[in-house]
């Protein structure tokens, strides 16, 4: 785990938690479970989410990397893969929730170019040989700032640390169903916690 990386993964927290303290209370109480990260893109962020079979396509470009996830920030357009977002809805709602992570992170008006992130950089299955730190920090810095973002939005620090802590891998699975979230995103998500990640200036 590099320092940069670290530093990186904070200010995605801060950024997180800033965004989440900006949403309407009509939108999202606080408190409930999952946490609607499709309402917040359409009607907070403005961001037609849709689902299609072949992202590349959408593009018109070439080669074989599967792409989980599309942002057209001039079309304020998400897209996802359907048959992931079908066969995985904890994995649906992380890509969404990646997206407007970029949307809030690195689009501006002056930049305005298509964001496409291919299944590695949302992966939910680490390789046998990664360590926690590796599968959390080892990502180009968009990727990890936006993976970063969502993780923290989708499980927000307190709410997640307010809930039973789990002991089994049933517990695990328990508690990624309350977040709308993979058992994996879970168990990242509470490694990183444990390790004290918090946003900037905490």
């Amino acid at each position: 785990m590099t320092g940069t990386a670290w530093a990186r993964a904070r200010a995605a927290e801060a950024a997180a938690r800033e965004q989440l303290t900006g949403i309407p209370s009509w939108l999202w109480d606080g408190e409930a479970l999952p946490v609607p990260v499709e309402t917040f893109a359409d009607s907070h962020y403005g961001l037609l989410v849709e689902e299609a079979p072949d992202l590349r396509s959408r593009l018109g470009l070439g080669g074989s990397a599967h792409l989980s996830g599309l942002l057209l920030p001039a079309e304020r357009l998400i897209m996802v893969d359907a048959e992931e977002a079908g066969r995985a809805p904890g994995r649906r709602r992380f890509t969404i929730t990646h997206e407007i992570g970029h949307w809030v992170m690195h689009c501006s008006t002056v930049s305005r170019e298509p964001v496409y992130c291919r299944d590695v950089s949302v992966r939910e299955d680490p390789s046998p040989e990664a360590t926690a730190a590796t599968v959390v920090l080892d990502y180009p810095p968009p990727e990890l700032e936006a993976n970063q973002f969502a993780a923290a939005i989708l499980m927000p620090r307190e709410l997640l640390l307010a809930q039973p802590q789990p002991t089994t891998v049933e517990d695990e699975y328990d508690l990624a169903r309350i977040f709308g979230v993979s058992r994996e995103a879970l168990r990242r998500r509470l490694w990183l916690l444990e390790q004290g990640l918090n946003g900037e200036g905490a």
